[in-house]
């Protein structure tokens, strides 16, 4: 019995030994590639500006606030945050709940070959990276050989003699929420999946004994049983207000329609590596997180208010 016993608790030290090491990676990768290039964010109250070595500039250059004063001045940074906002608030609106109601309409679908089907279709344009994508996209809506103008002709739209550019300032923002729809819809809609997964066909059949329809199944059921899940994402889109991905603007951006599609990402790229501006590209960021960390605390804390429930 002692032998067994001995036996046992070594395999359970290799499982979770096994367990930590590879967890152990998860950590070093993230202090390389998250925590230590906060390093350079000391950047924001030096004037290391136009400077020709970035280190040095870091370690000797004199300490100043002057690059949050010229945030405050620029009436650029202003448009561009605007562009941030609305667009990742129209997001919030638009892109948080598809996956939701994606996944809870592949819940109803009784056919699981269909409902694999779907679901890797919609998955597919998750592995696509935003420069493919994003030619596709550009092909697609071109005003002269794309195949959307002739669909907007179909409607009434659109005419052969004066084709829609859907390039334009004016039509960037609703196309690149439908484009992020397409694109994320499937692979955010996974965890969803998985925890409606988890509730009890029991639930459902005592439900559909007493005469509950589907709607009202997943109303009163399905919503409130994945309710800690939809917390957890509505307050991680909270705190990306003011975050975007470079690679997804970048590749749409034109000379035309940089007065809508420039966003911080792109800014800061922009003001760091094209002018050189690297302490006040730095700011930019620092403010940037700053502002993410205060909508993240204080949606957990209305949310632990409000529901109970939240991240921490």
């Amino acid at each position: 019995m002692e032998g067994k016993r001995e036996e046992n608790k070594v395999k359970f030290n290799v499982r979770h030994g096994q367990l930590a090491g590879m967890a152990g990676l998860s950590v070093i990768c993230l202090f390389f590639f998250s925590y230590l290039p906060m390093f350079g964010l000391i950047l924001a109250v030096k004037d290391g500006n136009k400077s020709l070595n970035i280190l040095q500039a870091m370690l000797q250059s004199e300490w100043t606030l002057q690059n949050f004063v010229d945030l405050v001045v620029d009436e650029r940074f202003w448009s561009v945050l605007w562009n941030t906002v609305g667009l990742n608030l129209l997001s919030l609106l638009f892109n948080f709940p598809a996956p939701l109601i994606f996944a809870l309409l592949i819940n109803e679908v009784r056919s699981k070959h269909v409902r694999k089907a779907v679901q890797t279709v919609a998955n597919f344009p998750h592995f696509i990276s935003w420069v493919i994508f994003g030619g596709i996209v550009l092909a697609l809506t071109d005003m002269t050989t794309g195949v959307i103008n002739p669909v907007l002709e179909a409607f009434g739209l659109s005419s052969p003699e004066n084709p829609i550019d859907l390039n334009m300032p004016q039509y960037f923002w609703a196309k690149m929420i439908i484009v992020t729809v397409i694109k994320n819809i499937g692979w955010g809609s996974i965890i969803y999946t998985a925890a409606i997964a988890g509730i009890s066909p029991e639930i459902y059949d005592a439900a559909a004994i007493d005469g509950a329809g589907r709607w009202t199944r997943a109303v009163r059921i399905t919503i409130p049983m994945i309710a800690p899940t939809i917390t957890i994402f509505l307050l991680l889109n909270i705190s990306r207000i003011l975050g975007n991905s470079f690679e997804q603007f970048y590749v749409f951006q034109n000379s035309a329609n940089l007065s809508k599609s420039e966003v911080l990402a792109t800014y800061i790229y922009s003001t760091g590596f094209t002018y050189r501006n690297y302490s006040t590209a730095a700011a930019m960021s620092f403010f940037e997180g700053v502002i993410s960390v205060a909508l993240l605390s204080m949606g957990n804390f209305i949310s632990n208010r409000l529901t109970g429930r939240g991240l921490f």
